[in-house]
């Protein structure tokens, strides 16, 4: 049921959850903001992690689905006038819903099991679109698993979440990782690690012509402008750059990753 009374951008609980926009208080709440219908569907198939909902009036008519997920699962609605579905929103027209849920990262060892045959880590992943955007490419790749380093853009950040569309839900997402510790117990477990490097030594072709895109594999993504760090070619397989045909200088992480997943994705299926 909602609850009774138009909360305003001056209530109490709006102003706390205002506060949702800031990484540290994040982190101290344990709570992260999803904005929008489609986001807090796919956040409301997992009723454990809803706590509560704000929508606009009119919001239960158009969207009743949302509506009586939340009745089922017993997550709070509460009805919020504009102000303060806008006070909550990232976005320039909000789209008048948004959800509070718990954080979804969870310990590196319980995202990247043995079993682990695709996982898409993030070297100081600075844009949070491309967080996003990287969360929902490994989701649609059929990837294990998503884990960022330290100093990487949190994918609780609204944008990031915004950017996934939904798969931050679908996936396990690791933080604050230290990918070279992580790159070497993952070779000694048998995950190969690749790294996606635009002077690689070798070719994303090669990787797919000679067998190696079939091996269990971890695909490492540097930062936007700095790529890998110099010193950790040691810590990986292979450095593999994505060919080139036509004149572009080169592509941006989020469009590499897809590549580099895909080609894993079909070579991991034949």
């Amino acid at each position: 049921m909602a609850s009774p009374g138009l909360l305003t951008a001056q209530s109490v609980r709006i102003k706390q959850a205002r506060r949702l926009a800031t990484r540290a208080f994040r982190r101290k709440s344990g709570r992260f903001l999803v904005e929008g219908p489609q986001a807090v569907r796919e956040a409301l198939e997992h009723r454990e992690l809803v706590l509560e909902v704000y929508a606009e009036p009119g919001v239960e008519t158009r969207h009743r689905d949302l509506f009586d997920l939340a009745a089922v699962a017993g997550v709070p609605w509460f009805e919020v006038n504009r102000a303060a579905v806008e006070a909550l929103s990232e976005t320039v027209t909000s789209q008048g819903v948004v959800a509070v849920c718990s954080l979804v990262d969870i310990e590196l060892g319980a995202a990247v099991p043995p079993t682990a045959r695709l996982v898409a880590a993030g070297f100081q992943v600075r844009d949070p679109g491309n967080v996003g955007t990287l969360i929902r490419t490994a989701d649609a790749a059929g990837a294990d698993a998503v884990v960022l380093s330290a100093e990487s853009v949190d994918p609780h950040n609204p944008k990031a979440v915004r950017a996934s569309v939904g798969s931050i839900f679908h996936l396990p997402i690791t933080v604050d990782a230290d990918l070279a510790t992580a790159a070497t117990a993952w070779r000694a477990q048998g995950l190969q690690v690749l790294a996606a490097d635009g002077y690689g030594t070798t070719d994303l072709d090669t990787c797919i012509d000679d067998g190696t895109l079939a091996k269990p594999t971890v695909w490492l993504f540097g930062n936007e402008a700095h790529g890998l760090p110099d010193g950790f070619d040691a810590f990986v397989d292979h450095s593999v750059r994505v060919p080139i045909y036509g004149r572009a200088e080169s592509l941006n992480l989020a469009t590499a990753a897809a590549i580099c997943l895909y080609a894993s994705a079909r070579a991991q299926r034949q």
